[in-house]
């Protein structure tokens, strides 16, 4: 993978990773890095779920990429919480 492909994937992750944060509200616990890896981590989830469904996983550089990130983000943040047995991340 080129330069610009890791920058690709630390932009779709940051961002995945932010938004699925601020909607399961662990924004306050986690940092810049922890969203980047939820995200990337999340890319591969959510690859994973859209391919099962028969729909494209991450294709690349684009919004479809950071929605499919997005979701997959928020599965695992909220596998994380089932695990866990915390009701809420934030208080």
């Amino acid at each position: 993978m080129d330069q610009m492909g890791w920058l690709a994937w630390l932009v779709v992750g940051a961002v995945a990773g932010w938004l699925a944060s601020m909607v399961m509200k662990t924004n306050g616990q986690q940092g810049l890095l922890m969203d980047i890896v939820v995200g990337i981590v999340g890319a591969f989830i959510g690859g994973f779920l859209f391919n099962q469904f028969g729909a494209a996983g991450v294709t690349g550089f684009n919004i479809w990429s950071v929605m499919v990130a997005f979701v997959g983000a928020i599965v695992l943040l909220a596998l994380l919480r089932l695990l866990s047995g915390r009701r809420t991340f934030s208080r």
